[in-house]
């Protein structure tokens, strides 16, 4: 006689329905709860407010892109790009600056529907590359970037910030 044990996996919970769009005005305040999570995910604080947000997404000259995920009307997770320029090739890239996924659905394939999102976005924006960067113990990051077929490369030099206010 044989017996088959079936083992079961335990469920994710799946949102029904995923959106991936670019954010609209009326996300600011979920956006700027998702970016103090991920501030605390990171031992920091975050001190945007939803004023700098909507200037930098919506004011008169737009500084960063903000695409969303959505669920049920609520928002589940973001990036942020922010261009950036390789001046001795002549090629524009795009800086994946944030990504974060709400705690309750991560593993779930939302990151990777954002990171393809943001792909799509530079490439429309006529860049030739997307740049993201994940602290030096944040060993999770590092493999999920390389399984999104992200390479790593070498970091050189130091890089110099002076306040301007």
């Amino acid at each position: 006689m044989n017996t088959v044990i079936k083992l079961e996996t335990p469920q994710i919970d799946r949102p029904p329905m995923l959106t991936i769009r670019a954010a609209r005005a009326g996300d600011l305040m979920q956006l700027i709860d998702m970016i103090a999570l991920h501030a605390e995910c990171h031992g920091e604080k975050a001190r945007i407010s939803a004023a700098d947000l909507d200037r930098d997404l919506f004011g008169a000259s737009p500084w960063v892109t903000a695409l969303v995920a959505e669920a049920g009307g609520r928002l589940i997770g973001y990036a942020l790009l922010v261009p950036m320029y390789r001046a001795v090739e002549g090629v524009r890239g795009m800086d994946l600056h944030q990504i974060f996924v709400r705690e309750d659905h991560r593993g779930t394939g939302i990151g990777r529907h954002l990171v393809n999102r943001a792909r799509e976005h530079a490439r429309l924006s006529g860049c030739g590359y997307l740049s993201v960067g994940a602290a030096t113990g944040n060993f999770a990051a590092h493999r999920f970037y390389e399984r999104m077929s992200f390479k790593a490369g070498p970091v050189t030099g130091m890089r110099y910030v002076q306040a301007l206010a």
